[in-house]
């Protein structure tokens, strides 16, 4: 089974790509399919607001998305509730 790949001809977003795998399949399942469907369309902002996130810990993200605790910095609790909006729906 293939994995899905990111574009080849954008090394910024291949670069994303690639720190969104984070390893814990949790995350995986949420961070790259909002890369590669969301991301894009987000306004400036937003995009480094999920570099940011990027640069967590993966076990503070996952205490995120599962909803046990939530980030103290306003900008990554934004780009998580874009996040988990996504996948929860109303």
């Amino acid at each position: 089974m293939q994995d899905s790949k990111a574009p080849a001809d954008n090394s910024e977003f291949n670069r994303l790509w690639w720190h969104s795998r984070r390893g814990m399949l949790e995350l995986d399942v949420l961070l790259i399919p909002f890369l590669e469907e969301v991301y894009q369309e987000l306004d400036t902002e937003d995009q480094d607001r999920y570099e940011k996130l990027l640069t967590c810990e993966d076990t503070d993200m996952f205490e995120w998305f599962m909803q046990r605790s939530r980030p103290d910095d306003a900008d990554l609790q934004g780009i998580v509730d874009i996040i988990l909006a996504r996948v929860q729906p109303d």
